[in-house]
């Protein structure tokens, strides 16, 4: 039985705008380094590393699951457990730049807040779509279908909202610095390669 498959790529689509959402650093090249800075965002950086390849393999599974053949209670499982890691990710980068306290910058603990406050409403937005999610009826190929395309419509607006105070955390000598860092490379890196899929 067919029905869900241009829901489910809506969704997969949607959800590769939100995977990258807090990898956007900045590419800016410079070495004026500042070794407090560069301290900050290493500390950042490798916090972010592991949770952008968590985000990463959430993107991807949710991309694998979307043949025409996959089974409504398939679908289902792995968008809630992509939901919910990716939930988690957000969470742990939160607290990641809370720990590391304000950046070295002009506005740097206004800026620091805003991020975390940014994360942690990202977080809790995929926490209530694996809630959605997971009240979905599989029963009902339509009705499945129907609330799929409900949760890609709140996948779309949270892809392209919210990104505001992580890009002003990560201008000028903040983006610089993290853009020296090995770890903050790779995981833009591996939170992009999904995205990139057709």
């Amino acid at each position: 039985m067919e029905g869900t498959n241009p829901v489910n790529k809506k969704l997969a689509a949607a959800l590769s705008g939100g995977a990258v959402l807090v990898l956007a650093l900045t590419g800016c090249s410079g070495d004026d380094s500042n070794e407090k800075l560069d301290a900050w965002a290493k500390e950042v950086c490798d916090g972010v590393q592991p949770q952008a390849k968590k985000i990463a393999d959430a993107n991807a599974a949710i991309q694998k699951q979307t043949s025409d053949n996959s089974k409504p209670e398939d679908v289902q499982k792995t968008d809630s457990q992509a939901f919910k890691d990716m939930s988690e990710a957000y969470k742990a980068i939160g607290t990641t730049v809370d720990k590391a306290g304000a950046p070295d910058v002009e506005n740097g603990e206004q800026k620091q807040q805003d991020a975390v406050k940014e994360l942690n409403g990202i977080s809790s937005s995929y926490a209530s779509l694996q809630k959605q999610v997971d009240e979905l009826e599989t029963k009902d190929q339509a009705k499945f279908a129907e609330g799929l395309k409900e949760i890609a419509t709140e996948l779309e607006k949270l892809s392209k909202s919210g990104n505001d105070a992580l890009k002003a955390l990560e201008e000028g000598e903040v983006g610089q610095a993290m853009n020296r860092q090995e770890s903050c490379k790779s995981a833009t890196a591996s939170a992009s390669a999904p995205a990139t899929q057709s």
